[in-house]
């Protein structure tokens, strides 16, 4: 299973990926962070249209929600070994505690986090 960074969402929704990755992400079941999704509606700007497409992609996703205490000491370990910023290591952090794959297109955010798998949709 993976689960996707806000950039990877965004890119999807805008048509901005890759043929062949946005196939590729057609095939998953999408699973998010909660980090995840308050970075899509967070954002300053956000039209009527762009909130509704995203809407309909967290609604279709698996949405990783709870923050009990293995993803609370994971992230305090990859924040304190990699400087990452915070919703970083959470996403990292959920991806690590689940054992799920990262799809994002910052892979160099989470280059240094040991024991997360990562993968870049825009170079399949």
């Amino acid at each position: 299973m993976y689960l996707l960074d806000t950039n990877v969402i965004i890119d999807y929704c805008n048509s901005k990926l890759p043929i062949q990755a946005r196939v590729y992400i057609e095939k998953l079941e999408p699973a998010i962070s909660f980090i995840t999704v308050i970075e899509l509606f967070a954002g300053i700007g956000i039209s009527k249209e762009e909130k509704t497409i995203l809407e309909k992609f967290v609604e279709l996703s698996l949405v990783y929600d709870k923050i009990g205490s293995d993803i609370i000491d994971t992230t305090i370990k990859i924040r304190i070994k990699s400087k990452a910023k915070l919703p970083d290591c959470i996403i990292a952090a959920t991806a690590i505690v689940h054992n799920l794959v990262l799809l994002t297109r910052n892979v160099d955010d989470f280059k240094n986090i040991e024991g997360l798998h990562v993968i870049n949709p825009h170079i399949l």
